[in-house]
């Protein structure tokens, strides 16, 4: 009798190259503005030439590329194999532009970087042991601050765009408003394969309404250059300042926070959890395109929390699909003029499609803290405190202004804030002096082969 194969796991199928190229296309388009943000803040603080302004974006672009290959297909030990977008962390914007202006340059920012890559590699085994203090009470906790902390980016880009004249214009809301409609009729009326790329079709026709309404300029796709390829060291060898990498180290232990509770959101989402060896095997990837980053004249790469709401709400789980969003990201790297046309897509399109991606994050967040029980506990008062802690400096981004800078690194990001608060106040209820409950008993029996989430939902003991 004929052995029959086993079947594919839908993080590894392979879908048919028309909906590969769609669905890749898709979620490039849904990080690109994100992608692009870290160049032009940093440049622009240490005011560079226009020249060198193009050339940081077009390195950054074909190191998203390489960076999402190397975390989607993977080699070795290297790569978390789940469709997980990488992009610059903009944790690391205030202290990389603080490096770059007083006196370090760039050269000083690329050193700090290239440390701050081999520790995250070195860091990556340690990370993975501590997955046991992510049960679902605390997953679902940081899943819903990652979405929630996420909607003012696309409220930002609805509204026009930060700094734009016309920010906060009837005509970009009424924009973005259809493009969300659009999104949402396409997900609902339309036929399987369209309604899985809902996002790119309502951001194709709101472009195509966009045009004819002035909405958008092309001037740059002209003045952009056919071919760009980044060169290793482009602005000079790199230097090493203690005081930099410090506060680069900084930023790789918020990032690696981060990109924890990224890839445990994706891990639910695909519904193959993360193991303690795969999540060490991303954020050792995560330290090889920093690494790399700093290298070829850019900077530290995490998972980019915009792409997580892309798989939740069109339900596509292969990481192949991811992949081909990564190959395209080169290609744009390497054609300036190709990364130009996607560039001229006005802010409102992204926010209307953002809107429904973000909220689809916070949304799995509920749904993993349905998981939960939070009868006879403190549970409530964990998810309640955390929240609020990680919004804070979401609604009022200068609360700790007077504080020192690493301080700052760490709190001025919602998704590090909420998740320190979360991870602490489970141990303070749960664990110190004898407390226990559903969730609490998770981290007791990840030793023991259960999944987080099986353990989640067990019922109080007497």
């Amino acid at each position: 009798m004929a052995s029959t194969a086993p079947p594919v796991h839908p993080v590894d199928e392979v879908p048919p190259v028309r909906q590969l190229a769609a669905f890749g296309l898709q979620h490039v388009l849904a990080m690109y503005a994100g992608a692009v943000a870290v160049p032009l803040i940093v440049g622009g603080a240490m005011k560079l030439p226009p020249a060198d302004l193009a050339y940081l974006i077009t390195a950054d672009l074909l190191l998203c590329g390489i960076a999402t290959l190397i975390q989607c297909v993977g080699f070795w030990r290297f790569g978390v194999r789940l469709p997980i977008m990488q992009g610059c962390t903009f944790a690391a914007v205030s202290p990389m532009v603080l490096i770059g202006t007083t006196g370090g340059g760039l050269p000083a920012i690329y050193g700090s970087v290239i440390v701050c890559g081999l520790a995250m590699i070195l860091l990556a085994p340690v990370f993975g042991k501590l997955l046991r203090f992510f049960p679902p009470l605390v997953t679902g906790t940081v899943i819903l601050i990652i979405g929630v902390s996420l909607l003012p980016v696309a409220g930002n880009w609805a509204a026009g765009g930060v700094g734009a004249k016309d920010f906060g214009e009837p005509k970009n809301l009424a924009l973005a408003a259809f493009v969300l409609a659009v999104v949402l009729c396409v997900q609902r009326f339309a036929p399987a394969f369209l309604s899985r790329i809902a996002v790119l079709v309502g951001i194709a026709v709101g472009m195509a309404v966009a045009v004819p309404f002035g909405f958008t300029d092309f001037g740059g796709v002209g003045d952009a250059d056919w071919v760009g390829i980044s060169t290793p060291f482009h602005f000079g060898a790199p230097t090493f300042h203690a005081s930099a990498i410090v506060s680069m180290l900084v930023v790789g232990l918020v990032t690696m926070t981060e990109t924890t509770g990224d890839f445990i959101a994706v891990g639910e989402m695909t519904d193959r959890k993360i193991q303690p060896r795969t999540l060490a095997d991303g954020l050792r990837a995560d330290g090889l395109s920093t690494v790399l980053g700093g290298v070829f004249n850019t900077f530290p790469y995490t998972a980019f929390a915009q792409n997580v709401g892309l798989v939740g709400m069109t339900r596509v789980r292969s990481r192949w699909v991811v992949a081909t969003a990564g190959g395209i990201l080169v290609l744009l790297g390497l054609l300036p003029k190709l990364g130009a046309v996607v560039a001229a897509i006005p802010a409102p399109v992204l926010g209307g499609a953002g809107l429904v991606m973000f909220g689809t994050v916070a949304a799995s967040g509920l749904r993993t803290l349905a998981q939960v029980d939070f009868r006879g506990n403190h549970n409530l008062t964990v998810v309640a405190v955390s929240v609020a802690v990680g919004m804070l400096p979401v609604g009022v981004p200068d609360i700790y202004a007077h504080f020192p800078n690493w301080f700052q690194t760490v709190m001025d990001s919602g998704i590090s804030a909420g998740c320190i608060t979360a991870i602490a106040l489970n141990l303070l209820f749960n664990h110190v002096g004898g407390g226990a409950s559903g969730s609490a008993s998770a981290d007791a029996d990840s030793t023991s082969g259960e999944t987080s989430a099986e353990a989640g939902r067990k019922p109080v003991e007497a």
